[in-house]
């Protein structure tokens, strides 16, 4: 019984360690999220890496009005913080599924902030 549970807990192992973030990327996969952003690379709006970065903070009060900030971004869509290129508004994602996509996307490795980024824009 001992030797079951321990190949069990060593098959599923794995997707303890990959299964979020893959869960997150196929969320945002599949609300098209993908078409214009990348993890590591720019293509219409900023790579995952680059919002991270841009947005990362060590004081929980800032990240999270970031987040919010985030939020509401997806959502409404926008333009001037990345560029002239508008995000369009996607308010038929679900408000947890918007806030689940911020979360993993605050998660990823931080790459440089460019420097187009306007925070107030």
């Amino acid at each position: 019984m001992n030797k079951f549970v321990f190949l069990a807990a060593a098959a599923f192992a794995p997707l303890l360690l990959v299964g979020p973030a893959h869960a997150d990327l196929a969320l945002a996969t599949a609300k098209g999220c993908t078409a214009c952003h990348q993890i590591d690379k720019r293509v219409v709006g900023p790579a995952y890496g680059q919002v991270a970065a841009c947005y990362a903070s060590k004081d929980a009060k800032v990240l999270a009005e970031s987040r919010t900030q985030l939020i509401k971004h997806v959502k409404e869509g926008g333009a001037g913080k990345w560029g002239p290129i508008p995000m369009p508004a996607h308010p038929a994602v679900a408000n947890e599924d918007v806030a689940k996509i911020v979360d993993w996307v605050l998660t990823q490795k931080p790459m440089e902030c460019p420097k187009e980024f306007k925070p107030k824009a």
